[in-house]
């Protein structure tokens, strides 16, 4: 259906000014549980820190279906292929799980900067103001580093999933022992693309313990 460009605009305003007024009744909700923004940014961190542990674990079991598959040597290869479609199901829920996270994690970094930067403009004691101006550009830089490294994490899922995605595909249609003998080239990439979301997943990790102990401190 075609909508007029004015329409879209309009459109477009109201949903924006609806999610401003939801995202503003929920920090006026959790503030009146003592909870204000920078209290939920850490809590958001540390939910996005265990999805990527959990996360870890799922992609390291689907790699271990995997292996089983193309390891295969007799059996019923319909039960092994019927793991592995489930392994790579809940592999994609761990993934876009780890994605919600880090986009819940960046909501509300920026709307907890934009609230400190508006309010830098209210004091009246200048000295004051600078150093609440100082901390604002040492939180935003050590946060910088945090989500650099979530990003870089994120970003490694794809490669796998990819990867995972085509095999299964492929033996979904094709399975046979030979099918599964032409994938067997495929496990070392498999292998080593996992073992690079695990380093990237555990420097978010760190990054992610440095930053809120660094939050907890100030």
């Amino acid at each position: 259906m075609y909508l007029p460009t004015g329409f879209r605009f309009f459109a477009v305003v109201v949903c924006a000014v609806l999610i401003s007024a939801c995202s503003s009744a929920y920090y006026g909700v959790m503030e009146q549980f003592g909870l204000h923004k920078r209290d939920i940014l850490v809590n958001r961190i540390e939910d996005a820190q265990k999805a990527q542990q959990d996360g870890q674990e799922q992609f390291k079991d689907a790699l271990e279906q995997f292996r089983s598959v193309v390891n295969f040597d007799g059996g019923q290869l319909q039960q092994i292929y019927n793991r592995l479609d489930r392994e790579f199901i809940a592999t994609e829920a761990a993934a876009t799980n780890i994605r919600d996270r880090i986009r819940a994690v960046e909501s509300v970094a920026e709307d907890l900067f934009d609230e400190w930067d508006d309010e830098l403009g209210l004091y009246t004691n200048q000295n004051l103001r600078r150093d609440s101006e100082q901390q604002l550009r040492a939180t935003r830089e050590r946060y910088a580093r945090l989500i650099q490294a979530m990003r870089r994490a994120e970003a490694t899922l794809d490669p796998v999933l990819d990867n995972l995605r085509d095999n299964v595909l492929y033996l979904k249609h094709n399975l046979n022992a030979q099918a599964v003998a032409s994938l067997r080239g495929e496990l070392a990439t498999i292998n080593s693309d996992v073992d690079r979301l695990i380093a990237a997943m555990q420097a978010a990790i760190a990054e992610s313990d440095r930053f809120i102990a660094e939050m907890r401190q100030s």
